[in-house]
């Protein structure tokens, strides 16, 4: 191996959370797992320390991941990850006459979700309010909306987008087809 101690160190952090993400284990499940406080993982992660071997061998013990192939100079940059319209995960017993097309990675769930919704005539999606501080991002793309966030009602056509607190009750209902990509940002 001729590589410069500076390239591993470079690739090590990101390889560290792909690992961690991958497994789909939060920084203090792998602290716990590892004996490595969190903040340290953090730190490996962010790339602002460097770990010793020990702590290193602890790291990919926990995330049951090969030492060596961490360190490997691989082309994960010239990757482009696809899934095809049919392997997207949906759900269809969620809400009244719609269909929902969850966009994001299983590892975003609870943190960043991005979903593709689709109404037909009088579909409706009612929430219970998710976690303190949570907003919802929505942009209509077909038809028209009507989002509720509380007491606060908004009419929505195509091209809007509607920003709104998702930690209390709200909804979004469509009186004829329409089609809205949502994104939720927990705190």
């Amino acid at each position: 191996m001729t590589e410069n101690t500076d390239d591993i160190l470079t690739r090590l952090p990101a390889r560290l959370k792909e690992a961690r993400r991958a497994k789909g284990l939060s920084l203090e499940a792998v602290a716990n797992l590892s004996g490595v406080s969190r903040s340290m993982v953090s730190q490996i992660e962010r790339g602002e320390s460097s770990p010793t071997i020990s702590t290193l061998w602890n790291l990919t013990r926990a995330l049951q991941v090969d030492f060596a192939g961490l360190l490997e100079d691989t082309k994960t940059a010239d990757q482009i990850e696809v899934l095809k319209k049919s392997e997207v995960p949906s759900i269809d017993n969620m809400g009244q006459n719609c269909r929902i097309r969850i966009l994001s990675p299983p590892e975003e769930a609870g943190g960043h979700e991005v979903y593709d919704i689709q109404f037909d005539q009088d579909g409706a999606l009612n929430s219970q309010p998710h976690a303190r501080g949570a907003r919802e991002q929505l942009t209509v793309l077909e038809g028209a909306v009507r989002v509720t966030s509380g007491a606060a009602v908004s009419h929505l056509g195509q091209g809007d987008t509607a920003r709104y607190a998702a930690d209390v009750v709200h909804s979004i209902s469509a009186d004829s087809p329409a089609r809205v990509f949502l994104i939720v940002k927990n705190a």
